[in-house]
């Protein structure tokens, strides 16, 4: 008598730290894995050039995934005669979701949602965004398939279906597993308090009842914090992005910069929408906006920089204009803090150095007070709150939870079924 085969949810990194999932469905001769990304600890201190396959491996900022990885990565070879089908999937651009896209094996499928596989060659273009690929040039970012939205796609004898969902990552998206006896959903990074909460409501119906929800919970991370006080601020994308006008508005003889994170760029399109100054990129962002969504904008060089054959050149501004400007431009600041006006006023939100935990960032906001330029940090957090995150899990029904990307996974309840803690290479068997 031959067994069923039963569905199997392998849990390899990202579990008790925020960011870095990697989880593995498989049924019989069929396997997916989910997401590909790295851990972020900037207290290593490690370059781009640092992190080998085997230092990422020793330091679990990438999960010992077998059958996955390129074999001129990892030395060995996978095991095509009992893994018939593959695929992965990337949830969103952020780099703890999406770092270590080139070390899959190169003849596995890679989805995407349609915004996030445009983005990420654009993101990767001088090859300071992704890990290299073995024996590829810098800058080359391995063939990702854009998958039709809420369109299956299948893989043997598993079904997967990539939905829109929201995160601070332009084009976020969430998945939804079929096998043949089981339903798993995987969140990604997700939230309720974005610009598209509704496509998040319409994730939570379809996933409904589903035999296990995989979800993030960055937004229990911090229970010595009250009330969600972590995610102090604007309420939600809407209220961000009016104060950052409000300011422009309430200073209207004065020199105004800003920052924004590198991949939302749907935070970025609704400033440049509605700023009533002109708003003015660093050339290297432009053309990121260029190359993933063929938008213009203006932009300027710092000195000495390349420029850039892909911009308009009618659309550049003079650094030096930029530098003398108190009313007219609301500029992107990136470099030479230095020479920006004594009395001015600069907006970080979301921006690199991302908060305390980064060692850069306190001596970063410090060197702005120094130099008497007002700091402003607006946040919006890409991550559901606590409350926010009961009822997505309301939404989703779920009989068993698996929460990841959180420092504390236990905080999370499951009030329709089983909770599951998963370790770091623990199989559960869904029966």
């Amino acid at each position: 008598m031959t067994l069923k085969p039963k569905t199997t949810v392998t849990f390899y990194n990202g579990l008790t730290t925020i960011g870095g999932p990697m989880i593995e469905v498989a049924y019989d001769k069929s396997h997916v894995l989910f997401d590909l990304g790295e851990v972020y600890r900037p207290e290593l201190g490690l370059s781009l050039e640092d992190e080998t396959y085997e230092v990422l491996i020793k330091n679990q900022l990438i999960g010992d995934v077998p059958n996955f990885y390129d074999s001129k990565v990892t030395g060995k070879e996978i095991d095509h005669e009992h893994w018939q089908h593959s695929a992965a999937y990337i949830s969103h651009v952020h780099l703890d979701h999406s770092k270590a896209l080139n070390l899959l094996s190169p003849e596995i499928p890679l989805y995407t949602g349609p915004i996030t596989a445009h983005l990420l060659p654009a993101l990767n273009r001088d090859g300071d965004f992704l890990l290299p690929a073995a024996d590829k040039p810098k800058g080359y970012t391995r063939p990702i398939i854009a998958a039709k939205l809420n369109e299956p796609i299948q893989v043997g004898d598993i079904t997967l279906e990539i939905v829109p969902s929201d995160h601070d990552a332009y084009g976020a998206t969430g998945l939804i597993i079929h096998t043949p006896d089981k339903t798993i959903v995987h969140t990604g990074d997700i939230r309720l308090h974005g610009y598209h909460p509704d496509w998040v409501r319409e994730f939570m119906a379809k996933g409904k009842g589903c035999d296990m929800l995989i979800i993030e919970g960055t937004g229990v991370s911090f229970p010595e914090q009250k009330d969600g006080e972590e995610f102090q601020g604007p309420k939600n994308e809407n209220e961000l992005t009016e104060q950052i006008i409000q300011y422009q508005k309430d200073n209207p003889q004065r020199q105004i910069t800003f920052n924004t994170y590198l991949t939302n760029v749907e935070r970025m399109l609704r400033i440049i929408s509605d700023s009533p100054r002109k708003v003015v990129l660093h050339a290297k962002r432009a053309q990121l906006l260029k190359g993933a969504l063929d938008q213009d904008v203006a932009y300027y060089y710092l000195p000495g920089e390349t420029k850039i054959d892909d911009l308009k050149s009618e659309l550049e501004v003079s650094y030096s204009d930029l530098l003398a400007d108190d009313h007219q431009f609301f500029w992107q600041a990136v470099g030479d803090y230095d020479k920006l006006q004594e009395g001015g006023l600069y907006i970080h939100s979301n921006a690199q150095p991302l908060g305390d935990f980064d060692p850069a960032y306190r001596p970063f906001v410090e060197g702005f007070e120094k130099r008497g330029i007002e700091f402003v940090a607006l946040r919006c957090s890409g991550h559901a709150d606590a409350k926010e995150l009961k009822e997505i899990i309301a939404g989703f029904e779920p009989k068993i939870l698996a929460p990841v990307h959180t420092l504390h996974p236990e905080l999370e309840e499951n009030p329709f079924g089983k909770r599951v803690l998963p370790k770091r290479g623990e199989v559960f068997t869904l029966s």
